[in-house]
């Protein structure tokens, strides 16, 4: 058999991942600080019938060699941590990371996660908790009697009570990583820590390289439409291309069968 065909359907198999990448992608262009992935390729083994810098002939060096690959894989899917556009919410308890940084959280069981998504709210005991309901680390309670809300850039929490008495009621600190892209993704917005990740380092917002908080603000997922269409045509036709190498090799034995008969 032509080994065109197991090469071309490891193409055609890479471009399907492609399609489903972009995909999500595109699903998720309104979600709050969604970060698009991007996928890596890598070329599979190759068959080497002869090597290169092989002695053909006496004190005669081959300045090439023969080989063939066998297709490729998938390496790797990777997220870029580029920053999103800001939009401009006018909600006080919104706020978006403008630079490095992730906000912490935790879980009901007490593993903390991290996330983009500066949709804040408040729950029942009047901690400020993610749209899922999961409580910011470290807590921060808003008091019952507070009539306004305001985050400075450092992630300092100020709340005023209708005296007009103004109180210092906690700091929202960021985490960042030094490999971000190792990172897991749980869903929910919510990001996780690997050892591809290394261990998370907390600070101030604003300071020793830590983004600023913006409040009023969301940040936007930072796909771009025209990019992912254009990726998306690609692997399409990538695709398409491959299979056509796949109906090449059909078509090669079967003008082979036709003369043996």
């Amino acid at each position: 058999m032509l080994r065109a065909f197991s090469t071309a359907a490891t193409g055609m198999t890479a471009q399907q991942t492609m399609v489903d990448l972009v995909a999500n992608n595109l699903a998720n262009i309104n979600t709050t600080g969604f970060k698009r992935s991007q996928i890596d390729f890598q070329d599979l083994v190759y068959i080497k019938s002869r090597e290169v810098g092989t002695e053909v002939a006496s004190g005669v060096i081959s300045p090439s060699g023969i080989e063939i690959g066998s297709g490729v894989r998938v390496a790797s899917t990777m997220k870029v941590f580029t920053t999103g556009e800001l939009q401009n919410t006018g909600r006080n308890l919104d706020i978006a990371i403008s630079g490095d940084g992730f906000l912490q959280v935790t879980l009901p069981n007490g593993d903390t996660r991290y996330t983009r998504d500066g949709a804040l709210q408040t729950n029942a005991q009047g901690q400020l908790v993610t749209t899922a309901g999961y409580t910011i680390e470290p807590a921060i309670t808003i008091p019952t009697n507070a009539v306004s809300i305001d985050i400075g850039k450092d992630g300092c929490v100020n709340a005023s009570d209708g005296a007009g008495t103004t109180s210092i009621v906690g700091t929202i600190q960021l985490s960042r990583f030094a490999n971000p892209s190792g990172l897991s993704s749980e869903g929910d917005n919510l990001l996780a820590e690997t050892q591809a990740s290394g261990t998370a380092v907390t600070g101030t917002a604003g300071e020793n390289g830590f983004g600023s908080i913006q409040s009023g603000f969301l940040e936007k997922a930072n796909v771009q439409m025209v990019n992912e269409l254009v990726n998306l045509i690609t692997a399409q036709r990538a695709y398409e291309i491959n299979s056509r190498a796949i109906k090449a090799g059909d078509d090669m034995l079967r003008t082979a069968n036709e003369i043996a008969r």
